[in-house]
């Protein structure tokens, strides 16, 4: 009896050792076979695991809640860096924020609103790269 519950014990081991061989594989393999992300660009050759936590948690995580549409994050979001005067992040999520839905004029009345709550030079600063990637998509 104790020989046969060994067997069983090893054969499900080689069997589940095997599986999860087989599922990285797989993963190692469906990664390397798409394009980079814009974070693995930005970051990955230094900080691999902080582009992908970006990858896999904000992105693939948290941007995919259903609790609020992409249009009210990329809100929230550009609202965020024009407060804390986040000028190189900003540029990106206007990007985003205008394949969310969000239109020009709603992103400017933002950061217009946002200078009586977040200080006038960080709005200054947002309007002057909001124009530069408004010009991008003209």
């Amino acid at each position: 009896m104790k020989k046969m519950i060994r067997r069983s014990l090893i054969c499900t081991t080689l069997i589940f050792t095997s599986s999860v061989t087989v599922y990285a594989h797989a993963q190692d393999t469906a990664t390397q076979n798409k394009a980079p992300s814009r974070a693995q660009q930005l970051m990955g050759d230094i900080a691999p695991k902080m582009a992908q936590l970006t990858d896999d948690v904000l992105y693939a995580d948290i941007w995919e809640r259903p609790q609020l549409s992409k249009r009210d994050r990329s809100l929230i979001t550009v609202s965020a860096l024009v407060a804390m005067n986040r000028p190189d992040q900003l540029r990106s999520h206007l990007r985003l924020a205008r394949q969310n839905g969000v239109t020009q004029e709603e992103l400017i009345e933002t950061i217009t609103q946002l200078a009586f709550y977040s200080g006038w030079p960080n709005s200054v600063t947002a309007i002057s790269i909001a124009k530069d990637v408004f010009k991008e998509n003209k």
